[in-house]
């Protein structure tokens, strides 16, 4: 079988790494000739676990080719995966122009039956979109070529990707033909050997089981984050509330960890676009809106406790920071936390010095020379007069607390990820805050 990823972003590549591993011919596509160069070179535009070396070996292989011409590869393909972005628009909704780009594409050079599926996160009624689009190019060519559109959504998270991809919980496809679904099984076959969790639905269902699956998530965090905010105030401690409700089998532990809130490339993004697609369809996502809030209020909880401190008072001192990304394991800084609280402290006049193990070039990338950048966790800690704990990277858990007291210029740690015992931080002659303990 022969497929084509366009896009060679975060989903496009791992999907493409993916499927030639398991002895697909694939052929990624992209718009930007730099980054296919670089990437036939091994320079891979994104870190993820394992990647690399998955791209080389296959690369080498000859299953895993690259290229900036679609054209040329379109009618040697059985499956087109259009794996492109679809950044947010400034009222929130997502971004469909470069979606219908690869459909147009499709439309005015295919010359034999292709399936069209759609891998980006797109609102529902996208395949609609995609399909009037290609039939609207053949159109303009005076042909009828047979084709179908279906709905592939991704589920991997950043930092484990290649496993959730190649171990999956479940594939949903969403399709509206028996060729498609025929065509669709037989190419996740190979992960489904071990139990079957291939999930085939219509196509409007698989478009929105994408964003209702990231807007619950999303909500699980903003609510124990609220209710950690409210475990501060009654003397509760959230660690213990989440025990407590984790066990029960009808919610379960995950995605129940209180923090300095939540970013990443899927959750705001998603959140946003499904309450547009409601308000387009006359209707409120009420919860969806307050999980948002909440959201936007947590990544300022650090600066407030910061602030409070020091009386409200920050000009001058400087402020450490462990961890740039918004979550381990990535150097992604989208919607970060960490953006907020760099943006908030150089308003208020203090300095920065931070660290990240993956995310430093990230950060130069995006905030430049506003902040001193550190070789390690020690050196961040010199001369500083607090201490912020943003992403849970796990060099981050043992460090040496002498040796960082005897450095720092005050012994104030705020921890946004509640991964310090508290008792120990003080036994060390450490003032310590965290989230709703």
């Amino acid at each position: 079988m022969k497929i084509i990823i366009v896009g060679t972003g975060y989903v496009g590549l791992v999907t493409g790494a993916c499927f030639s591993e398991i002895g697909v011919d694939v052929t990624c596509v992209d718009v930007d000739t730099r980054k296919i160069e670089n990437i036939k070179k091994g320079i891979i535009p994104i870190y993820e676990p394992g990647l690399e070396e998955m791209v080389a070996r296959n690369y080498k292989a000859g299953r895993l080719s690259f290229t900036t011409d679609l054209k040329s590869c379109l009618n040697n393909a059985n499956i087109v995966f259009s794996a492109v972005g679809t950044p947010p628009d400034e009222d929130g909704g997502a971004d469909l122009s470069y979606v219908l780009d690869v459909a147009r594409t499709v439309g005015a050079h295919m010359n034999k039956y292709i399936l069209m599926v759609t891998k980006s996160t797109v609102p529902v009624g996208t395949a609609v979109k995609v399909k009037d689009v290609i039939r609207r190019e053949q159109e303009k060519r005076g042909v009828n070529i047979d084709f179908d559109v279906a709905s592939n959504p991704e589920f991997l998270k950043e930092g484990n990707a290649i496993n959730d991809f190649m171990r999956p919980d479940r594939v949903v496809v969403g399709v509206d033909s028996p060729r498609a679904e025929k065509l669709m099984t037989r190419l996740y076959k190979p992960f489904m050997i071990n139990k079957y969790r291939l999930i085939i639905t219509d196509i409007p269902s698989a478009e929105m089981i994408k964003y209702a699956a990231n807007s619950m998530l999303a909500t699980r965090i903003s609510f124990m984050n609220d209710i950690a905010n409210l475990c501060e105030l009654v003397g509760a401690d959230v660690n213990m509330v989440r025990k407590g409700i984790g066990s029960d089998e009808r919610i379960g532990s995950r995605f129940l960890y209180a923090g300095c809130g939540y970013g990443g490339s899927c959750f705001p993004k998603d959140v946003k676009a499904l309450i547009k697609t409601a308000e387009e369809h006359g209707y409120d996502m009420q919860i969806l809106k307050a999980v948002e809030s909440v959201n936007h209020r947590q990544k300022e909880v650090l600066f407030q406790k910061l602030m409070k401190a020091f009386n409200g008072r920050i000009e001058g001192k400087t402020i450490a920071m462990w961890g740039l990304a918004f979550k381990p394991e990535t150097d992604d800084m989208r919607e970060a936390p960490a953006l907020i609280l760099i943006d908030k402290i150089l308003r208020a006049g203090g300095k920065i010095k931070v660290y990240d193990p993956i995310a430093m070039d990230e950060c130069r990338r995006r905030v430049g020379d506003k902040v001193e950048y550190a070789r390690s966790i020690y050196e961040a800690a010199i001369d500083a007069d607090a201490l912020l704990i943003v992403t849970e990277w796990k060099e981050f858990r043992v460090p040496d607390w002498i040796q960082i007291k005897k450095t720092m210029s005050n012994p104030l740690i705020l921890d946004g990820r509640n991964i310090y015992d508290i008792d120990e931080l003080q036994e060390n002659g450490f003032e310590y805050h965290c989230i709703g303990r």
